[in-house]
């Protein structure tokens, strides 16, 4: 039986010989840590827990595709098809590191994920878009304590830039350059350019009371940063702490911001900043293209969801009856 740690520890992924194509036991010293590159990190945890889960539900490694489908089966009683549908791509990265036979390939297995997308459907529950008027009810009741000032800044910067909360966490103060026009945000690594090729993203001065550069500036002069990580963790007394902030702590900031304004917590995340952002512009009328130069998205499929729900608003034909 192979651990969730050996399969999916980026170092062993490549070492695990179990048959005379894997990969050998030994790499050079560069092979290595290019392989260990070769995943990003938060990509080498999911991996690990969804290994885990299999085996703490009593599967092994390498499994068979009765196994499988079994494990799919009772799965489909609690959990999301997505959710599903992501531990069935773990477990096949998992035989692939092991040159064993995938089972996720087996028509057994793709029949059971065809019948448990009948069964239970296959649409997500998304995050809410955070939109403008919203946004700023909500910037409205922050306050100018310390924390107030990080989360202001934390919260028009991830909206202006249509950020994931992992990029929005990975900002260092060398990332942006302040123009005369406002500022130009580097992106280095995101979830579609794991290779780094990076994008620059033109933030604006804000034309209201709410302006991102200015939020953003009063943070980095109230905490007294210069170089290094922008947004960074605090305590429960409103200290600040030399670590960088997590994308859950993200999270955690736009629920409890949105829930002191008196929206519903549940139904927002840090997505909601990026998904906030596209929806709000294409209401304004900015263009596609013009939009996925901020967000990043390389083709109009990707931005479709984020635009479906103004689509179906415009030119209604209930609209013209009614």
């Amino acid at each position: 039986m192979m651990s969730a740690e050996r399969l999916t520890d980026a170092g062993n992924l490549a070492r695990v010989p179990t048959s005379q194509n894997a990969l050998p036991d030994v790499l050079p010293a560069d092979v290595e840590r290019l392989v260990a590159a070769s995943l990003a990190d938060a990509t080498k945890r999911a991996y690990r827990l969804d290994i885990a889960h299999f085996e703490a539900a009593g599967r092994q490694l390498p499994a068979t595709p009765e196994t499988v489908a079994a494990y799919l089966a009772e799965g489909a009683e609690t959990y999301a098809v997505a959710t599903l549908q992501r531990r069935l791509a773990s477990i096949s990265k998992a035989h692939r590191a092991i040159s064993a036979d995938d089972p996720t390939k087996s028509e057994l297995v793709r029949s059971t994920l065809r019948g448990v997308r009948r069964t239970l459907g296959v649409k997500q529950r998304q995050a809410q878009a955070l939109l403008r008027d919203d946004l700023f009810a909500i910037l409205d009741r922050i306050g100018d304590r310390t924390k107030d000032v990080r989360d202001r800044a934390m919260l028009l910067l991830g909206w202006a830039c249509a950020l994931r909360r992992s990029e929005l966490v990975a900002l260092d103060v060398a990332d942006i350059a302040f123009t005369n026009q406002g500022a130009l945000v580097t992106i280095r690594k995101s979830k579609t350019d794991q290779e780094g090729a990076g994008r620059e993203i033109a933030m604006p001065f804000g034309r209201t009371r709410h302006c991102p550069i200015a939020a953003l500036k009063r943070w980095l002069e109230v905490a007294g940063i210069e170089t290094g990580a922008i947004f960074l963790g605090m305590d429960k007394h409103g200290h600040i702490l030399p670590e960088r902030i997590s994308g859950e702590a993200v999270s955690d900031v736009v629920k409890l911001r949105v829930s002191s304004a008196g929206y519903d917590p549940a139904v927002f995340s840090a997505h909601s900043l990026r998904s906030g952002f596209a929806t709000s512009a294409a209401m304004a009328g900015a263009t596609s293209y013009k939009i996925r130069q901020v967000t990043g998205h390389r083709s109009e499929a990707g931005l479709a969801p984020y635009l479906r729900t103004v689509d179906l608003f415009d030119d209604s034909a209930a609209a013209r009856v009614l």
